[in-house]
């Protein structure tokens, strides 16, 4: 049998890559991370930048908001509420809806009722679209809800807060109390109008309803 000589082992040396190409490419591929990551979020704000703009800018027949647009807008901050129930309710909570917030006294003087009655009313106005929008009370204070007032506000979302807490968010108008105006918060939690004080419903609703139909491509009822 012929052998065949051994062989010296022999390897394969690959050039090594050069410390600048390494840099080169990672920067490379950390830009384009980069420009991916801003189409993403681009793509995610799309819907909300173009009701926006459909609303404000675009505005067929030279219409104005009738409420003040916030800006920059406010999300809604870590505050901790509790309901009728005594359960604890994060405002956060309460995102995913278009909300129409009043801020008042637990003791809900003639003010004050007066805007849990335009809020249900502007509401009721929005007819089918109403199920979009809730009315929310903050309400403050150490007074006790009267039993009557809870009746009428049960379709409403009542939450006892912290006053202190809820003016480091909200702001009136100047020269203007925290109670005398409405809010408007967008289903992304930002608030993001306010109606002026003693608001007219009318002009409020137009107002809700040009915003429920900028947005309707992108926002459903219910959370």
């Amino acid at each position: 049998m012929t052998r065949t000589p051994d062989e010296p082992l022999t390897m394969t040396v690959h050039t090594l890559p050069q410390p600048g190409e390494v840099v080169a490419s990672d920067a490379a591929r950390t830009r384009a991370g980069r420009w991916k990551m801003l189409m993403l979020l681009l793509v995610c704000a799309a819907p909300v930048i173009a009701s926006y703009f459909t609303y404000y800018v675009i505005r067929p027949e030279g219409r104005s908001s009738y409420g003040e647009l916030i800006d920059p807008q406010r999300p809604l901050p870590a505050i901790e509420g509790r309901n009728a129930a005594g359960e604890p309710v994060s405002l956060p909570s309460l995102r995913n809806q278009w909300l129409l917030i009043s801020v008042a006294d637990s003791a809900c003087d003639e003010a004050c009722e007066r805007h849990l009655y335009l809020q249900r009313q502007i509401r009721e106005m929005l007819g089918r679209e109403k199920d979009r929008l809730d009315w929310v009370w903050l309400r403050t204070g150490d007074a006790p809800l009267r039993e009557p007032l809870a009746q009428a506000t049960a379709a409403a979302v009542v939450l006892h807060v912290d006053e202190q807490e809820v003016s480091r968010w909200l702001e009136p108008a100047p020269g203007r109390q925290l109670q005398d105006h409405l809010y408007v918060v967008d289903p992304l939690g930002n608030w993001m109008m306010r109606f002026p004080a003693e608001v007219d419903p009318k002009r409020a609703r137009r107002d809700m309803d040009r915003l429920l139909r900028a947005s309707a491509f992108w926002d459903r009822a219910g959370r």
